[in-house]
């Protein structure tokens, strides 16, 4: 059976290990560093390399790594990555005998233009395109395809387990409940997570059902998620994808 472990990288980054058989792999690793202390506490080898898109936070301690173990290094076929030797597009499989994993790409663009996830085992390895409880940001794709990403994320099994790279959660939650403050579910969120960091816990993973219940960015058709980005735009609103995009708007100038 797999296990998946976080190893805290960079401000707040992490690097998600994913073990079996005295192996693992690693999903973008971002510094090189905190992985190579890991392995070798651990006692385990480094057997592929996993990224999800071209950001210096996902793929700066590939490098390195690739100095000293000789691996297979997986991702996007769209974004041009030196030291990706095994481009993905949509439906590309991952197979990693070492530890008895397959993962299929997913074509998420919207963050970046050839963003992909992974997913496989009931797992998803979304880098920057699912938050808990929130998005990445649109850098050079579009709100309409970042909007499309997510929905195809949503689509999921709700009992699917989310791995995104960075915990922001706290800050997405304050951010939801500000357009969504009778959330039930959302209020009941809030409490978790806070609880969880004030232990020294990550957030993550999510599931994609907790996402559904409290993801403002999967909740466009909500009509407490709708009023409040009319209010913001000051003007209606008739599509999902019209509420997505000023919600995204709205979270980038949302200061806690």
């Amino acid at each position: 059976m797999l296990r998946i472990e976080a190893i805290p990288a960079l401000q707040d980054n992490y690097i998600w290990a994913i073990i079996g058989n005295g192996c693992c792999a690693v999903v973008d690793p971002g510094d090189a560093a905190p992985i190579l202390s890991w392995l070798q506490r651990h006692a385990l080898r480094l057997s592929a390399i996993l990224v999800t898109h071209r950001h210096d936070d996902h793929i700066g301690g590939i490098a390195d790594l690739l100095a000293r173990h000789e691996v297979p290094v997986y991702g996007p076929a769209l974004e041009g990555i030196a030291v990706v030797s095994q481009p993905l597009d949509e439906g590309g499989c991952v197979a990693l005998p070492e530890i008895d994993a397959e993962f299929r790409a997913m074509s998420v663009p919207g963050h970046t233009r050839g963003h992909i996830a992974y997913y496989g085992h009931g797992l998803l390895f979304c880098g920057d395109t699912l938050f808990a409880c929130g998005c990445g940001r649109i850098f050079e794709g579009t709100a309409s395809q970042l909007h499309d990403s997510l929905q195809r994320l949503a689509a999921l099994p709700g009992e699917t387990q989310v791995y995104c790279t960075h915990e922001y959660t706290l800050g997405n939650i304050a951010f939801a409940l500000g357009m969504e403050p009778d959330n039930t579910q959302l209020i009941e969120r809030a409490r978790q997570e806070q609880d969880k960091r004030m232990r020294g816990l990550p957030t993550l993973p999510s599931t994609i059902a907790l996402e559904l219940a409290t993801n403002p960015f999967l909740r466009c058709r909500e009509p407490a998620i709708r009023q409040a980005a009319e209010a913001y735009a000051q003007r209606p609103l008739t599509t999902p994808e019209a509420v997505f995009a000023v919600a995204r708007e709205m979270k980038n100038q949302f200061r806690q």
